[in-house]
C-alpha cells in the first residue's frame, strides 16, 4: 500500500470514527396495537443481564432474563429471555439507539415477539414500560421507556412525539386488556 493511500485510508477511518451514528427512525405504535402485535405481554422483574458476542462474532447482543409475575397475553413460561442488539463485552461496546435498557431488580411490562429461543421487544423501545412504586406503597406507576430514537406518526410519516403517557400500572393492563378483547377491524 503507497503512503498515499495509507494516508487517506488513516484520515477516513479517524474522520469518521469519531462521528456519532445517524439516529435510529422508529414509527410510532399505539398501545392497541402492540398488545395485539406481540406475541407475549408479560409484567416481572428483570433477573440478569448478559452481554456477548452474537454466533457470528461479529456484533454484540445483550441477552435480559426477566422472571415472569403475571402473563397479559400468551404461555411465555416462568422466564423470558430478550435478546437485543448493543451492549458491552471487555473494553469494547456498542449502542444501538431505539432500544430499550434494562437493570438488574427492575421490574417492568414488556410486550414480547418470539425471535427462536428469545424474545424480542415489539416495538423496540415503545415495547417496555417500567413499573415504579411510591415509597408508601400508595401508587404505583407504568412509565414508558423513553426513546432517543426519532419517531414518525405511522400516517403521514413526519416526526412526533411519543402519544404514550405515564399511567397507573392497573390501567396500562386494563387497556391491554381491552386492546386484546377488541375485534379485530
Amino acid at each position: 500500500m503507497s503512503i498515499r493511500r495509507f494516508f487517506r485510508t488513516w484520515m477516513l477511518v479517524t474522520l469518521l470514527g469519531g462521528m456519532p451514528a445517524a439516529a435510529t427512525t422508529q414509527l410510532r405504535v399505539e398501545l392497541a396495537q402492540l398488545s395485539k402485535d406481540a406475541d407475549a405481554v408479560v409484567h416481572g422483574v428483570v433477573r440478569r443481564t448478559q452481554s456477548r458476542w452474537s454466533g457470528d462474532g461479529l456484533r454484540i447482543v445483550t441477552d435480559v432474563e426477566i422472571e415472569v409475575s403475571e402473563s397479559l397475553k400468551g404461555q411465555p413460561g416462568g422466564t423470558v429471555v430478550v435478546t437485543q442488539a448493543g451492549g458491552q463485552v471487555g473494553d469494547i461496546g456498542q449502542v444501538v439507539h431505539g432500544l430499550a435498557s434494562f437493570s438488574q431488580g427492575e421490574e417492568v411490562v414488556v410486550f414480547l415477539r418470539k425471535r427462536g429461543k428469545a424474545f424480542g421487544l415489539a416495538g423496540q423501545a415503545q415495547g417496555k414500560y417500567q413499573v415504579q412504586r411510591a415509597a408508601d406503597g400508595t401508587a404505583v406507576l407504568a412509565v414508558p421507556e423513553a426513546t432517543e430514537a426519532l419517531i414518525l406518526d405511522p400516517v403521514t410519516r413526519k416526526p412526533t412525539a411519543t402519544r404514550e403517557k405515564t399511567r397507573t400500572l392497573a390501567e396500562l393492563k386494563a387497556a391491554i386488556r381491552a386492546a386484546l378483547t377488541e375485534p379485530a377491524p
